[in-house]
């Protein structure tokens, strides 16, 4: 769609004019945004000039600064002068035109940021996390800009997800069409040709008010959400984004872009008073990843979990329970099997497993501190004259454990594990298959111990990381979340708390990034993102150190050097969700289960209807040593349709029958990939089936 510039606004011809409203006109807080902008280059040109640059620990402009690189290289710099991207032109071999954004000791800003001092530098690209995030984020705003224009929305929020981006925009009472999408796609890569730069302001709460006066919504984040004096507004065209960023250079860098859905949203979730539109995308650096992701997205639309679920008769979803799955006996199957392999590790590693209620009093809430936090994602209900929620999660719980009798510092480490149900009030816009979901379990388990205790402790949780996920297939990435806006507690104790997550982290000897700014807000954490066999991550498993539960409610031990002590208490949980995993295991082996988790382990089938009878006696022997047996006994189809039908709907074996198997007392073994292993005799495939799914081998059909 060809885009015009008239009069310093933006046009798109062929724009569904019926969608446009006159807005308030933009010059006016450009103009401002510019003038505040000047003046902010002309202060660090003046500090520069007087060299005052050591207010605030800064070294003077100009001063000769260290720029240490992941490898060991090291660069010399320039204080407030050398920036990232310069660092990376200077490396070459392309690394500025494929860097987007920089990690700078620890903290994520953009290339075109001067360096302050001395610096520890990352360069990321698109195929890092941070990098997509930077991307995707910059493409949001490219969406959100041509969506004010398209259709005289007003921005409501851009964000990047994990796996793209969203706007939502208020338009009234008007909607978007799907049949508006290919325009609203090719205007905003009309936007991004046109190069615009993002321009970075640092505006006080006085003049953010000013910049956003037009917006309603922008001001009601900057009265809620605004903690500091200042905080970070970015402009792109006709846009201004309050976000702290980073972002791209330029609009430029965003090659291809693929407008997905629109759907209706709420403003500040789905309590909000105000109706929404929401508009969700994808971005690439170039044409060809954009045909790359295409295909992957075809690849996992065949595998997703949803489809998977129905065609095995694992689980449904019902109007009448939102959000809450029902699991059929092959779902439970997979369910309860995930459960018992995390039981017996348990078991091995010194857990404890407990059983705790579902309703509690609001006075645990408050108590623990997620009640401010969390009370909207609760379900509550009235009983009588009080007030009464489900549990959200099983830490409170834990603590009264903990705290129903006196302590002894001979008892911890207390590992205390709980399969709990748990229920969480999500948005209905929010439900996705077994991926979100108001009803679940979690391998949840919480930890009591000593602060000498803490670095085994963790040690031994990334251990139990490794060994779960090296049997279901995943390799992973691990990343330390620091302390949050509004997190509870002093800094010192954070600083401890963060230090000792490093320091094991350091030890298990595998790459970590830094989430700066991404704990819980009762400490800090390390977030587990597992790779499935697609590519694709998932945040799962989480390790989180919490010094402030034990704070509230008043936890104590008797210590062997006499008085009482204050117990560390660590949240972790490695499967996360059972629902959750049950769709990344799902989507990840296209519902080819290995055998030990499978609820298709084998079907027999008889050769003929006289030999059903030794058929049935096979599925019985199978089901008594606990193998999955089911058995295909239709009359009408030929014994190759029963063979061919096992085989599509992914039994791991298929056990065919004849009466030279009942003479003998025998079964001809297949596998799913129709391999043909031969006769063998029935006692002896019952213990090997035991045996491979015992060991949980990924490949039993290859190694029967």
């Amino acid at each position: 769609m060809p885009a015009t510039r008239t009069a310093g606004r933006l046009l798109f011809a062929g724009a569904p004019r019926r969608h446009r409203v006159s807005g308030p006109d933009p010059s006016e807080r450009f103009r401002l945004f510019q003038r505040l902008r000047a003046a902010q280059e002309r202060r660090d040109r003046d500090a520069a000039g007087a060299g005052d640059g050591a207010a605030g620990g800064r070294p003077p402009p100009g001063t000769p600064i260290r720029i240490a690189l992941p490898g060991g290289r090291r660069l010399p710099g320039r204080a407030l002068q050398t920036t990232p991207l310069q660092v990376a032109a200077q490396l070459g071999g392309g690394l500025a035109e494929a860097a987007l954004v920089a990690r700078v000791n620890g903290t994520l800003q953009d290339l075109d940021r001067p360096l302050e001092r001395d610096t520890d530098l990352e360069l990321l690209d698109f195929s890092t996390p941070e990098g997509r995030a930077a991307f995707w984020r910059s493409g949001a705003c490219v969406l959100g800009a041509v969506a004010e224009q398209f259709y005289g929305a007003t921005l409501c929020s851009a964000q990047a997800t994990e796996d793209g981006f969203f706007c939502d925009v208020h338009m009234g009472e008007r909607t978007v069409q799907r049949s508006e999408l290919p325009a609203l796609e090719e205007a905003c890569a009309a936007f991004a040709r046109a190069g615009h730069r993002f321009e970075r302001l640092e505006a006080t709460r006085q003049q953010l008010s000013e910049l956003f006066k037009h917006n309603s919504f922008q001001l009601q984040r900057i009265e809620e959400e605004l903690t500091s004096p200042t905080a970070t507004v970015y402009r792109c065209g006709p846009l201004l984004q309050l976000c702290r960023g980073p972002f791209l250079q330029h609009t430029g860098l965003i090659g291809a872009l693929r407008v997905l859905t629109s759907s209706g949203a709420f403003w500040q979730g789905a309590g909000g008073r105000q109706s929404l539109q929401r508009v969700t995308a994808v971005a690439f650096p170039s044409a060809q990843d954009l045909a790359d992701w295409q295909q992957a997205q075809d690849e996992a639309a065949l595998r997703d979990h949803r489809r998977i679920g129905r065609e095995q008769e694992l689980f449904f979803f019902h109007k009448l329970s939102p959000g809450s799955c029902f699991f059929l006996p092959r779902g439970a199957h997979i369910y309860n099997t995930l459960i018992d392999f995390i039981r017996s590790e348990y078991q091995a590693r010194g857990f404890h497993e407990v059983v705790t209620p579902n309703v509690f009093s609001p006075r645990l809430w408050e108590l623990s501190g997620h009640w401010q936090h969390y009370s909207t994602h609760m379900f509550s209900f009235a009983a009588g004259t009080e007030t009464l929620s489900l549990k959200p999660m099983n830490c409170p719980a834990h603590c009264l454990m903990f705290a129903h009798r006196p302590r002894s510092w001979r008892e911890l480490p207390l590992r205390l594990a709980d399969f709990g149900v748990l229920h969480r009030n999500e948005p209905p816009g929010t439900l996705t298959g077994l991926t979100r979901v108001r009803r679940f379990q979690q391998d949840d388990a919480h930890i009591f111990c000593t602060l000498e205790q803490l670095e085994s402790e963790i040690d031994a949780c990334l251990d139990f990381v490794r060994t779960v996920y090296a049997v279901l297939g995943f390799s992973f990435r691990l990343a330390l979340a620091t302390r949050p806006p509004g997190f509870l507690g002093d800094p010192e104790t954070w600083d401890r708390a963060e230090e000792q997550l490093e320091r094991s982290l350091r030890t298990f000897g595998q790459p970590w990034e830094l989430s700066a700014g991404d704990g819980a807000f009762y400490g800090p954490k390390i977030d587990i993102r597992i790779r499935d066999a697609l590519g694709r991550q998932h945040q799962c498993g989480t390790i989180q150190l919490d010094f402030q539960m034990p704070e509230r409610f008043e936890l104590e031990y008797a210590s062997a050097t006499a008085g009482t002590a204050r117990p560390v208490l660590i949240h972790r949980a490695v499967l996360g969700s059972v629902e959750r995993i049950v769709a990344v295991l799902a989507e990840s082996c296209g519902g080819r289960w290995p055998l030990w988790l499978s609820p298709l382990q084998a079907m027999v089938i008889p050769q003929a209807p006289e030999v059903e009878d030794y058929a049935r006696e096979v599925q019985a022997v199978l089901r008594a040593g606990g193998v999955v047996a089911d058995l295909d006994g239709d009359v009408g189809a030929t014994l190759a349709r029963k063979i061919r039908r096992a085989q599509l709907a992914h039994y791991n074996f298929q056990l065919v029958v004849g009466r030279r198997e009942r003479e003998r007392g025998t079964v001809s073994v297949r596998t799913r990939d129709n391999r043909q292993l031969g006769e063998r005799d029935l006692r002896w495939v019952l213990r090997r089936l035991r045996e491979l799914r015992d060991a949980r081998v990924p490949d039993a059909e290859e190694r029967f």
